[in-house]
């Protein structure tokens, strides 16, 4: 079980800057996500769209947002926890216990919720044969590329990810790139790098077709491919790499006893407590009087919940308010001569 002042869950715009608000006043935490980087519907669903309500910043991109709060935090050594979703969360004394689906737990005595809308889970193979091959040959992302090498590999997508996989692993691997329809949506650079490599024999591109079935005797042997004109297509394959974008769901947050209102989560504009002692939701998921749903007002959701986070952590200290410009304190922490 690993102890820390502050669980983060959701490693967004909103749970990064967490990570800052708690770290300038001396509180460790660990951030946990579903997903596998760090970003959240800043890199999910709009890496490349502009943003322009950052102050300071007339414009950026989500990726590029990302990045920078990333780089902020790096004095504070948080660490990351990613690919685990958390399935339950209950109370021990005054402190939290929170459980992930890979049997790790966290002891904290705040948690705070970045969680956005929800928790994204990757869309999957509608066929129920899909389901026994799940991390033995069916993929939804890529933790270890090096188990990818030397396969025949077919990649479901038509976005950045599948694009970017089906360059990758070409490198040491057979790849055949499928997608339900004729045009790509990814990035023109990568689909173009990925058109030479088909004229050279190295990636196969099937379009526009989608997979009806998948041949097995005790593993994956090959799967069948239907085309818009109902022909059929039988391909070899070892492994099956599925990018077919995300949806989101609430997920087990709703049997956590907290005052839901329909997806989003009740929270005090004093502090954003839930109606759960230690538990705040920030962002997107809470929601209170007045409530906008903008980075920046996550922003400052944070940065008030962070000196409620404070007093449950260090019930003995007197907290402090400090600008950063004139405590050397805060200076230290960050790092700064």
């Amino acid at each position: 079980m690993k102890n820390t002042d502050v669980i983060i869950i959701g490693a967004g715009p909103v749970g990064l800057f967490a990570v800052h608000q708690l770290g300038i006043k001396g509180l460790k935490a660990v951030v946990i996500d579903n997903l596998d980087k760090a970003g959240g519907q800043c890199i999910e669903l709009y890496p490349d769209k502009p943003i322009y309500d950052i102050p300071a910043v007339p414009e950026c991109t989500g990726e590029q947002l990302t990045t920078r709060l990333l780089e902020q935090i790096k004095p504070f050594k948080t660490e990351f926890f990613l690919n685990e979703r958390v399935d339950e969360v209950y109370k021990e004394k005054e402190n939290w216990v929170v459980k992930t689906n890979n049997d790790k737990e966290f002891f904290a005595p705040n948690i705070i919720i970045a969680g956005g809308v929800g928790s994204f889970e990757p869309r999957k193979i509608s066929l129920k044969e899909a389901e026994k091959f799940e991390g033995k040959s069916v993929f939804y992302a890529v933790k270890n590329k090096e188990q990818f090498k030397n396969k025949k590999i077919s990649i479901f997508g038509g976005g950045d990810s599948a694009l970017d996989w089906a360059l990758e692993l070409s490198k040491f691997s057979k790849i055949t790139l499928i997608h339900r329809r004729n045009e790509f949506r990814g990035a023109q650079h990568t689909l173009s790098k990925i058109r030479k490599l088909e004229k050279e024999g190295k990636i196969f591109i099937k379009t526009p077709c989608q997979i009806v079935s998948l041949e097995n005797d005790k593993e994956l042997k090959s799967i069948t491919l239907k085309y818009d004109d109902e022909k059929t297509e039988k391909i070899h394959t070892d492994v099956i790499l599925g990018f077919f974008g995300l949806i989101m769901k609430l997920g087990p947050i709703a049997e956590w006893g907290l005052n839901m209102d329909k997806k989003t989560i009740g929270v005090s504009p004093k502090n954003f407590e839930t109606n759960k002692k230690g538990i705040f939701a920030v962002g997107d998921i809470c929601s209170y009087p007045g409530k906008l749903k903008l980075i920046l007002s996550g922003f400052h959701e944070v940065a008030l919940a962070s000196v409620e986070c404070f007093k449950r952590a260090r019930p003995n200290e007197k907290y402090r308010f400090e600008f950063t410009t004139s405590s050397k304190t805060i200076q230290d922490r960050l790092g700064k001569k």
